[in-house]
This record gives C-alpha cells, structure tokens and sequence, in this order.
C-alpha cells in the first residue's frame, strides 16, 4: 500500500504538470484551431528565466514574476510575428510554424542561458509530509494546488468576464463572433498569453523538484498534447483529466513495469487515443460533410 500511495502522488504531481500544458493546448487551439507544439517551451522558460534572475539576486517571487512576463511577451509575439500572419494557411502548415517556433525558442535558450541542469529551493520547505506510510514534498501540494487555482481561474474567465465570454464565442463560431464586433485577433492574442503564462506558471512550480533545461519543453509538449488528446482537444476539463491520467500512467508504468519505458506511455496514449477513441474522453465525435 505505501508503494502504490507513492506512486499515485509523484503520478498526480507530474500529471498536474502536463494538465496544465495541456491546458494550453486546448486554449490556443479553441481560439484559433492551432495546435501550438511550441507550449512546452513556456514551462522552460519559466523555470530557466526563474532560475537565473534568482542566481542574479531577485528574490524567488520577483523573479517567478520576471519569467512570467518574459513568457507571455513571448507568447504573444509568437502569436504577432508567426501565427497572424499565416492566418487562412493549412492546419499542417501552422503545426509546422508552431514546430518551427519551438525549435527557435530553444536555441535562443541554449545560447541566453545555458545547456546545463537548475533548479531552485522549493517555495515551502524540502522535508517530506508522511501519508499513510508514502512520503509527498510540499512543493509538489503547491503544484496540485496550483493547477487547482488554474482551473478555478479559467473557469471564472469564462463564466464571469466579458474577455472569457468573447474567447468562448470566438472558440465556438469566429465569423459570428466578428460580426457581433468582437475583435476575434486580439481575443486569440490573449488566448496565447494565458496559454503562455499557465505554461510558465508551470514551470515554475515544478523546477524545485524536477530540474529544469534548455530541452525540457519538447518532451513535456509531446506528453501535454498526449493529455490534450486523451481528454478530448478543445475540452478543458479533459486536459485536466487526461493530464493527470498520463502522469499517473507514466508513473505506474515506470513503478510496476519498467522505468526505461517511462517515456514512451505518452506515444501508446496517443495511438491509443487514435486507433479506440479518436474524440477522446469528453470530446464529441463530429461528421464533417466533404
């Protein structure tokens, strides 16, 4: 019973991370119809930017601030500078600008930074919480929590505030929206500047316990797609779910089975997904008329 406790709780604590990933996955492509394979590079360069300004000397929540606002200027530049002004191309040819975009963002980072591992102290302490014979971090209660207030927020955007309203009809018919006066550009501007900040946000509060590099982004994007699908893409609550599921997999895959493969459960989610249920688990199927 203690192994399988601890197996779920690093299991929800990772899974947390790819819930948000593809939370961000699932903004962007409500807005838009992209899917930004670029996303897991905001997790590096929240963790990376956060790292550094620390070892400049800002504080750890000035700098946790610093690489906030560096991720979503990069957010929304990338909207700018890459994906407004391919607007009407192919879905293929916008997933390879947004692969493009990663590939970039990644070399940038090895040269601004470095190619080295980081990390940083934890936000509450590094002695472990014993529950039921299994051991948990603080940091990683600050991640579920984290991700929970995520959710809770986004859900409040789009219940309560004109801005999530407008992301939301946007989401559902852009050519209605446009003729009702709502500026559908700019509300897929913000959508990727959330998506940019859930994704540094995440970064953030994982690097304490899993380390943080140039790279790290590519695989992460590769499991929160892998979460987004299995979820249903475009469904909120499924990236949520599909997350955490993925993360659990992983882990008992890797507890049970076989750590050498811990890896590859996000690509047998992924042809799972599209050899059973192409829709997902909250996704609806659709019939398209050719």
């Amino acid at each position: 019973m203690p192994e399988f406790l601890q197996f779920t709780f690093s299991g929800l604590t990772v899974g947390a991370i790819y819930a948000l990933v593809a939370l961000g996955f699932t903004l962007i492509y409500n807005a838009s119809d992209v899917i930004n394979f670029a996303q897991g590079e905001f997790v590096m360069i929240g963790g990376m930017v956060t790292f550094f300004a620390v070892a400049a000397g800002f504080p750890l929540p000035l700098a946790a601030l610093i690489a906030l606002v560096v991720a979503v200027v990069v957010g929304v530049l990338l909207h700018r500078l890459a994906i407004e002004p391919a607007k009407g191309a192919s879905p293929v040819t916008l997933i390879i600008i947004t692969l493009g975009a990663s590939i970039f963002l990644r070399g940038v980072a090895s040269v601004v930074f470095d190619k080295n591992y980081h990390s940083y102290p934890p936000f509450a302490g590094a002695d472990p919480i014993r529950i039921g014979g299994a051991t948990i971090l603080p940091q990683s209660l600050i991640v579920l929590g984290g991700t929970l207030v995520i959710v809770i927020a986004l859900w409040a955007l789009a219940t309560r505030t004109m801005t999530g309203k407008a992301m939301t009809a946007t989401a559902a018919n852009r050519l209605a929206a446009r003729l009702v006066g709502i500026n559908t550009a700019a509300i897929v501007g913000v959508s990727f500047a959330i998506s940019a900040a859930i994704g540094a946000i995440g970064g953030i509060l994982v690097t304490p316990i899993t380390l943080t590099n140039y790279e790290v982004g590519t695989l992460l994007a590769l499991k929160g797609f892998a979460a987004a699908m299995l979820g249903g893409m475009g469904h909120p609550v499924g990236a949520v779910v599909g997350g955490l599921l993925v993360g659990l997999l992983e882990t008992f895959g890797a507890g049970y089975v076989s750590s050498a493969y811990k890896d590859a459960v996000a690509f047998l989610v992924i042809l799972g997904v599209l050899f059973v249920m192409p829709q997902g688990l909250f996704g609806k199927a659709s019939i398209e008329r050719v």
